[in-house]
């Protein structure tokens, strides 16, 4: 029983109150053409919360603005792709490979890897190609 009495007064449960909390509120109205202009703002700072924003607008705390190209973030896009399919296509390779072993005798075995291993060239061409095109873009 004393340990139930002992454990209350040690305080309340739930979450420790801060130091300084942010007690007032400041409301602002805007004209349309204020808003539109502020909105434009809060968009290019790339800050999640509108009241941080303002905050840092009010004492003139510096914003980075990120200007976001659609173009760089598809290539982007469309690049992280190209690396899940060439990781998948090192996976079959290894699959494929293995299998001709099994299946095939040496020689047509060797024949195939010959093909694969041409067309495994043309690949390493084409990536060569894009990573060149992506340096020129970067």
């Amino acid at each position: 029983m004393e340990d139930l009495i002992s454990r209350s007064k040690q305080g309340k449960p739930g979450r420790p109150p801060k130091a300084d909390p942010a007690k007032r509120c400041v409301m602002v109205r805007f004209t349309d053409e204020e808003y539109a202009r502020f909105l434009t703002m809060f968009e290019k700072s790339g800050v999640h919360s509108m009241a941080r924003f303002i905050k840092g607008q009010v004492f003139d705390k510096t914003f980075r603005v990120i200007q976001m190209d659609r173009s760089t973030t598809e290539i982007a896009t469309i690049l992280s792709s190209f690396k899940a399919q060439y990781r998948k296509i090192g996976v079959n390779y290894n699959q494929v490979v293995k299998q001709m072993h099994i299946h095939f005798s040496q020689k047509k075995a060797l024949a195939m890897l010959f093909k694969l291993e041409n067309e495994t060239r043309n690949l390493i061409a084409v990536s060569e190609k894009i990573f060149t095109i992506v340096q020129k873009l970067g």
